[in-house]
């Protein structure tokens, strides 16, 4: 069975996301059918105009770039394509961010960059987005393919004849790596790393020698074949037998419960996760870094599973279980606070994208999540008695204590604010740092997106991922909540999100410094410059485009700020800083933290 990846035309699309589902699902673009003409005329037939065919195919509409002596020609003809778009970033570590956003919104990302000073430049981002299972197309422009084995040294290079190291750095960090040098074998490897990246749901590395983007070549000079993407299948036995099994285990559970993952994304399986809490009555929780994977709606849904650091409530429920599905889990040290969680392999099935493990065993392999699930969903019992449990000891959450509008602003009077903002018509990032613990209690709408990355945790990937994802869905307003410290090291990119016209709000959260690792383990490394942030992005909007900015010290200044952010500034980048309390962080950092810290010191095993 096979599945056509054909053009798409992403700047009208049925939904809100090209390719995937609601919230930012990854999955291979979506059928359609050939182009009309089979023919290309001479000027097009080159390998750039090649390449950039085979982007806009599947579904990439803006590239992400900085230019470079090596790919200024590949940048001519990427140009060149009327349905694509190169944004040009102030780094290259804000590109491969700005893909990495853009691919959790799209299904699919590409950055162009230059050879070694570019290309290792980026790595980090696209090591990020391999920890993420992003598909990303990282493309590098390269040494002219006549000096590929001459002995020479190349500029921008370690000063050695050897071209290959940045391809061995890149090795550990994409699933496929093809460098470019002859014409004759382009098209093919081009194709290659493109599939790949989609089939396996990583980045691919794609090295083009920079004398080779103009050329024409006959094999360019048709339309290319549509992508044929094999269809991943489960085994019938193995699926059957697995079902059977996760039937009986759960249905003779008193209080059984679902817990979904963020693995759910690279399974493609959130439809199905959906159907079974539907079936089954189960509550159903999430794992921090699958926000937004799941309908915070659903009528069963109890929070957010964070170990000791939960959403109220929800770790009672999840831990006193008899029997938990864990879909997709990832359980690391930060997932896990410190190795932490109180569950019990026994009473656990855990589900990955093509393998079934229920308890102590037995365990099944070439089983599709996706399709594991749904089948499930027609074999399990219904039972409510988690949920039941949930809804009898729940108290609502007060709301935060206030003297008068005008004392000093306090963060969690902050969110409360940032939580009347969200609707289907936002999506919110969440920087790594106290924010990701903060965001994690907002109560998404239906529709509204979230992101934010918590296997790779770099700080600073927020500047970039928000530029990519707001760039690919420009029908959202996204909501950017930065600390300060992140901003530092990401920050120019601000200046791109005014030059494409991008209606962002970010909310810079000024508290002096690395508050995260303030709470894992101080010293005077986590105290940073302060900046005048916001006469830095007045800087940098120069009078150019549309930008707005404000700082806001009480609570009384932050309606205003976002009132005119939502009203008259609407259509703008709207920039606010907000001054708090250096230690002025949420509960859940202060526990989370000791925690971590207490994973990180442990003394060595005895030798």
């Amino acid at each position: 069975m096979d599945t056509k990846i054909g053009s798409i035309d992403a700047c009208n699309p049925i939904h809100d996301d090209i390719g995937g589902p609601p919230n930012g699902g990854v999955t291979t673009v979506q059928n359609s059918s050939p182009l009309h003409s089979t023919t290309v005329s001479p000027c097009d037939a080159t390998l750039g105009r090649y390449l950039a065919r085979r982007l806009v195919e599947i579904g990439v509409t803006d590239v992400f770039s900085v230019a470079g002596d090596f790919n200024l020609t590949l940048l001519d003809h990427l140009i060149a394509e009327p349905k694509l778009k190169l944004i040009g970033c102030c780094n290259e570590l804000n590109a491969g961010y700005a893909a990495d956003g853009y691919a959790r919104s799209r299904g699919v990302g590409a950055c162009v960059v230059t050879f070694t000073v570019g290309g290792l430049s980026v790595l980090n981002a696209i090591a990020g987005a391999y920890s993420e299972n992003l598909p990303l197309i990282c493309i590098v422009g390269g040494p002219n393919s006549n000096d590929y084995g001459t002995n020479r040294v190349l500029h921008h290079t370690i000063g050695l004849p050897d071209f290959t190291q940045e391809l061995r750095c890149f090795q550990a960090v994409t699933c496929y790596q093809a460098v470019i040098n002859n014409l004759e074998e382009a098209h093919e490897l081009i194709d290659i790393a493109i599939s790949t990246a989609m089939k396996e749901s990583k980045p691919v590395y794609l090295s083009i020698s920079c004398n080779l983007p103009a050329i024409s070549l006959p094999s360019f000079s048709r339309l290319p074949v549509p992508f044929i993407l094999p269809v991943k299948v489960s085994n019938q036995i193995g699926l059957d037998a697995a079902v059977e099994a996760a039937a009986e285990f759960l249905n003779k559970a008193v209080k059984p419960v679902l817990v979904g993952g963020p693995k759910m994304r690279v399974a493609q399986a959130s439809d199905a996760f959906v159907e079974l809490a539907d079936a089954s009555g189960y509550g159903v929780a999430v794992m921090p870094s699958a926000k937004g994977q799941v309908p915070e709606h659903h009528q069963h849904f109890i929070g957010t599973y964070w170990g000791a650091v939960s959403t109220a409530f929800c770790a009672e429920i999840v831990e006193s279980a008899d029997a938990y599905l864990f879909a997709g889990p990832i359980f690391n040290d930060y997932s896990s606070v410190g190795y932490s969680l109180l569950l019990k392999k026994e009473k656990a099935i855990i589900v990955q994208p093509d393998r079934v493990t229920i308890g102590n065993g037995p365990a099944f392999g070439c089983v599709l999540m996706k399709d594991f699930l749904s089948k499930l969903a027609k074999r399990i019992k219904h039972n409510n008695t988690a949920y039941e449990n949930y809804h009898r000891i729940y108290v609502p959450e007060g709301n935060p204590l206030r003297e008068n509008p005008s004392e000093a602003l306090r963060v969690n009077v902050l969110f409360q604010h940032i939580q009347n903002l969200l609707s289907s018509e936002t999506a919110v990032l969440a920087e790594t740092g106290d924010s990701w613990f903060n965001c994690q209690k907002l109560k998404l709408p239906e529709g509204c997106g979230y992101e934010f990355q918590m296997q790779y945790g770099s700080i600073g990937w927020s500047v970039g991922a928000t530029l990519g994802y707001a760039q690919a869905m420009p029908n959202k307003r996204v909501i950017a909540c930065i600390g300060d410290g992140s901003f530092q090291v990401t920050a120019q990119d601000v200046s791109t999100m005014i030059r494409c016209g991008q209606k962002t709000i970010i909310f810079l959260i000024n508290n002096g410094g690395y508050t995260i690792e303030v709470e894992i383990h101080d010293g005077p490394y986590n105290v940073i410059k302060n900046w005048n942030y916001t006469a830095f992005v007045d800087a940098i909007h120069n009078g150019e485009g549309k930008c707005w900015t404000a700082k806001v010290r009480c609570e009384e200044d932050l309606v205003k700020a976002i009132n005119t952010a939502t009203n008259e500034e609407k259509e703008s980048l709207c920039f606010i800083e907000v001054i708090v309390h250096k230690d002025d962080t949420s509960k859940e950092l202060l526990e989370w933290g000791s925690r971590v810290s207490a994973a990180n010191s442990r003394p060595p095993n005895p030798q």
